[in-house]
C-alpha cells in the first residue's frame, strides 16, 4: 500500500542518498537529466469537504420533518450541529482526501507534476532532454514528465510501462526500491536515445526533491 506519510518520513536521509546515487549512475550513461521529486501531498481539497458539508446540511432536515415532530428550531439546531461536525472533521486531511474523487486527485497530481517540471528547470536543459519522476504520496499517484526532445524519440507507452512497475512497487510499500528501479529503467531508455559523452555537464542536481 502506498504510504501517505510525509515525504521525509517515507524517505529518510540515507534512502534519499541511495536514490540520488542511482540517478548519478543512470546519468553517467546518458546526456539526459533525471530528477526525482516526492511530495507528501499536492492539494488541500477543502472545496470537496465544504461541498459535502453543504449537501448533508441541506439533506438533514427532511427526514426530521417527515418522521419526527421536532420543532423548526430543533431541526435547525440539529442541522447546524451536523454541519459544524462535518466541517470540524474535514480539518483532518486524510478525510478530505478520502472524500475527493480519485479522478480529481489524479488530475491534481498530474498538474502538480507539470508545474514542478517547469519550475525546477527541466525544460531548460541544453538538449531539451530533462525527465521528471514525480510521486504524490497522499494522492497515491506517480507521473513521468519528459521534455520535447525526449517525446520526439520515445513513445509514451514506454513511460507508462515504467509507471506501472513503479506503482506496483509503491503498492507493496517499497517506495525507495520502486523509485530506484524507475530511475534505472528510464535511465536505460535514455541511454539508448541520448548516449552520454565525456564532455557532458550535469545540468541539474541529482538530489531527491522532497516537499510536504
Amino acid at each position: 500500500m502506498i504510504s501517505t506519510g510525509s515525504a521525509r518520513t517515507v524517505l529518510d536521509g540515507p534512502a534519499r542518498e541511495r536514490i540520488a546515487a542511482a540517478i548519478g549512475r543512470a546519468e553517467a550513461a546518458t546526456s539526459a537529466e533525471i530528477v526525482v521529486m516526492v511530495a507528501g501531498r499536492v492539494g488541500r481539497y477543502r472545496s470537496v469537504a465544504l461541498l459535502a458539508a453543504l449537501l448533508v446540511g441541506l439533506t438533514v432536515p427532511w427526514p426530521l420533518i417527515w418522521f419526527t415532530r421536532w420543532s423548526a428550531a430543533d431541526i435547525a439546531l440539529m442541522q447546524a450541529i451536523v454541519v459544524l461536525g462535518l466541517l470540524s472533521a474535514s480539518l483532518y486531511l486524510p478525510l478530505r482526501i478520502a472524500l475527493t474523487p480519485i479522478r480529481m486527485r489524479r488530475t491534481q497530481a498530474r498538474q502538480a507534476a507539470r508545474r514542478a517540471f517547469w519550475s525546477r528547470g527541466l525544460s531548460r536543459t541544453k538538449g531539451r532532454n530533462g525527465l521528471l519522476i514525480h510521486l504524490a504520496l497522499a494522492e497515491r499517484h506517480a507521473e513521468i514528465v519528459a521534455d520535447e526532445g525526449i517525446l520526439e524519440r520515445v513513445e509514451r507507452p514506454v513511460w507508462d510501462e515504467a509507471l506501472r512497475h513503479l506503482s506496483a512497487a509503491l503498492e507493496r510499500g517499497e517506495t525507495e526500491a520502486g523509485l530506484i528501479a524507475a530511475v534505472e529503467e528510464v535511465g536505460q531508455v535514455l541511454a539508448r536515445v541520448f548516449p552520454g559523452s565525456p564532455d557532458d555537464v550535469d545540468e541539474l542536481p541529482n538530489r531527491v526533491i522532497v516537499t510536504g
